[in-house]
């Protein structure tokens, strides 16, 4: 049962005991497995208003989407936690609602009590910076060359010192004059020495300081859990591409739907983790749990990072079936309209960054799964068969395995039969 059913289920069971209306505080609450944190969008409702059960009260940004808060009390709004952008812990008071002119106070000291605020110092605007580092600058730069020059700029020069300067290439700003006034003269160009002080390069230093969003913490927490915890090792095959990207073509003059690589890829994938089920689990302490059943996780980047939405029973699905849905998925993961549903229980991974140029990478390992298999972009190259060299295309994938869960033969046996279905394109069709 989905993580958001649950806990809506244990909010109806609590509210069905209550013998009275009292003031309630409403806490942020736990709306994906993942989730530690959230930002407030923005609220729907505002001191005063009278909301009851089932009512939508506020847009709630999590790691994964961002999501609206469904409320499970009935009474009024009586004061808001949390301003409209700001970031709180789980578990932090939000909202209360109550009979009008009730105390709540008691409320907001008990969770304060639990969760104290810190404020972190903040940093000088960089406006500021940049306001005053060019004044600096130029003032530096002034004082580093001497002219001889009057109030209003200009240069006292004899003809000949200019003659002979013109015709040496010598700046006179740079000159120091010896006669009278300051006033450049004959001795002054023959003596000059261009100066060996290296130029004043002029410019500002600045930066900008930008906030972690709840995904990206989300990312760098499980990533360098998975990272450091998990025995990784990668194993690279290289795959013909010739045969599948003429079977696309084909299909895709019959297809209503436009059939990619990627989906094909999928189906491929899918195919393989049914003959091969070791690599389709999961690490689980105490236990390895191996999946029956194949949820494809398909890496899809957005503005904040990456989310990773499920296609379900991806092996029974066809190809344009697997196309319609990933490009579903990934309309709402920039969107940000997933709901859990649609991002948790995968069992595999794939992250394709073969349609931005690159030609083999390696991933990490997406909790709870085993295995991630990481593709690159299929080229034209020179290939070898039956000791001849021709033309062909040819695409890179790597496997990054929990060597808790899975060996190097294991991974090897799953790629060969991955290459097997690629390189005999008609095998995914039967």
């Amino acid at each position: 049962m989905p993580f958001s059913t649950i806990f809506k289920l244990v909010c109806l069971v609590l509210r069905s005991f209550k013998t009275k209306i009292m003031a309630v505080a409403i806490k942020l609450p736990r709306m994906s497995d993942t989730m530690e944190e959230g930002t407030i969008v923005s609220w729907f409702v505002k001191v005063g208003d009278t909301v009851k059960s089932s009512e939508m009260i506020a847009d709630v940004e999590t790691d994964k989407a961002t999501m609206e808060l469904e409320n499970f009390e009935k009474g009024e709004i009586l004061h808001l936690n949390v301003a409209e952008g700001e970031t709180v812990p789980v578990e932090t008071v939000i909202a209360i609602i109550g009979k009008k002119g009730e105390d709540f106070q008691h409320l907001l000291t008990a969770d304060s009590a639990e969760t104290p605020a810190e404020t972190p110092e903040a940093p000088a605007p960089v406006a500021e910076i940049l306001a005053e580092a060019p004044v600096a600058a130029e003032t530096q730069v002034a004082a580093s060359v001497q002219t001889s020059t009057n109030t209003d700029g200009r240069i006292f020069v004899s003809p000949l010192a200019k003659k002979m300067a013109e015709e040496k290439g010598i700046s006179l700003s740079e000159v120091n004059g010896s006669g009278d006034n300051g006033r450049i003269v004959k001795k002054d160009i023959e003596n000059f020495k261009p100066s060996t002080q290296p130029t004043v390069a002029v410019g500002v230093e600045s930066y900008e300081d930008l906030p972690v969003t709840q995904m990206r913490k989300t990312i760098a927490k499980r990533l360098a859990e998975s990272k450091f915890t998990a025995p990784h090792f990668y194993l690279t095959k290289e795959i013909k591409m010739d045969a599948v990207l003429d079977a696309r073509k084909r299909m895709n003059e019959y297809s209503e739907s436009k059939i990619s690589v990627n989906d094909l890829v999928v189906k491929a994938t899918a195919l393989a983790l049914k003959k091969h089920p070791n690599i389709n689990s999961s690490w689980l302490g105490d236990k390895i749990r191996r999946n029956h059943h194949v949820h494809i996780g398909v890496a899809v980047a957005v503005e904040d990072g990456l989310l990773v939405p499920v296609v379900r029973f991806a092996d029974s699905k066809s190809l344009s079936q697997i196309g319609s849905e990933v490009k579903d998925l990934a309309g709402k993961a920039k969107n940000k309209e997933l709901q859990p549903k649609d991002w948790e229980g995968n069992t595999f991974t794939i992250s394709n960054l073969g349609m931005f140029g690159i030609d083999e990478f390696t991933a990490i390992v997406n909790p709870p799964d085993a295995c991630i298999l990481a593709v690159g972009g299929s080229k034209e190259t020179v290939i070898v068969e039956n000791g001849e060299m021709k033309p062909g295309h040819v695409m890179k994938v790597t496997l990054s395995c929990d060597h808790r869960v899975v060996d190097g033969v294991t991974g090897a046996k799953f790629l060969q039969t991955f290459k097997e279905l690629l390189e005999e394109p008609v095998r995914l069709l039967v």
